[in-house]
């Protein structure tokens, strides 16, 4: 089914009829380079979006201890979290490059989507591939977002993962979005022409490691936020009608 999904077809517009989001990503500054422009449009609509990090990205600088990288990319995540309008971020302490898909990640999500209540879910692309399918998407990104397509119907059910009965936490059967961001399969999109200087100032908050970046033969283009976010909006532009914008594959429930 995928493989025949046109890459050159029109993109539709979000819908933007709910009020609150989780945003779930594997690492610190993922949401910033995926989705930040959108992010940044929806808070300043006055919509309610927490984040998510399934690590503290603490394999993710070279040059220092995962002890220090953790604290380091936690208060960097903080502070871009902050300075985009999300109302919050937690982090769930899976290990950073070995995260699994599997029971113990799907009941840590699906607790979160029982706490938050959200209308939409934010998640990271689950694909093995990038948009264009010319690079492999990574594993952590993968399990992430597999986990949560999956805990959204955890989240719903009584008795699966009953143990969160007892910790209060009620089934929820609100949520109506999944979004995923960086799909090769996108099907919906995001107008970030005026919301993109806000992500662009976000992702710069993690400026400890965009520049552990620099050098990098694979990832030095991403150490420079406003050429890496305005040239993917532009990308996406092509099949949006010309404007800036972030793309999204869409479930609706």
């Amino acid at each position: 089914m995928y493989e025949d999904t046109p890459l050159t077809e029109s993109l539709q517009d979000m819908p933007e009829d709910w009020d609150r989001a989780l945003a779930v990503a594997a690492h610190p500054d993922d949401l910033e380079y995926e989705a930040g422009g959108s992010i940044a449009r929806w808070t300043a609509a006055g919509k309610e979006i927490t984040y998510l990090l399934a690590s503290r990205g603490e394999g993710g600088i070279a040059t220092t201890s995962p002890w220090d990288t953790a604290r380091v990319r936690e208060e960097e995540q903080r502070a871009g979290a902050e300075a985009i309008g999300a109302a919050g971020v937690e982090f769930l302490d899976h290990m950073d490059g070995v995260i699994e898909h599997g029971t113990r990640l799907r009941r840590d999500i699906a607790a979160a989507i029982r706490r938050h209540r959200p209308e939409m879910l934010i998640a990271q692309n689950h694909h093995y591939f990038w948009p264009g399918r010319m690079a492999l998407n990574m594993a952590d990104h993968r399990a992430v977002g597999l986990a949560t397509l999956d805990a959204a119907r955890d989240a719903a059910i009584r008795w699966i993962f009953p143990e969160l009965l007892g910790q209060g936490l009620e089934p929820w059967t609100g949520i109506r979005y999944i979004a995923i961001s960086c799909s090769p399969y996108a099907t919906h999109a995001v107008d970030v022409t005026e919301s993109l200087p806000v992500a662009i100032t976000a992702l710069r908050k993690h400026h400890v490691y965009l520049d552990a970046l620099v050098g990098d033969p694979i990832s030095e283009d991403m150490a420079d936020p406003e050429a890496w976010l305005t040239g993917q909006a532009t990308l996406v532009s092509a099949r949006y009608g010309g404007r800036l914008a972030e793309a999204f594959e869409l479930f609706q429930l």
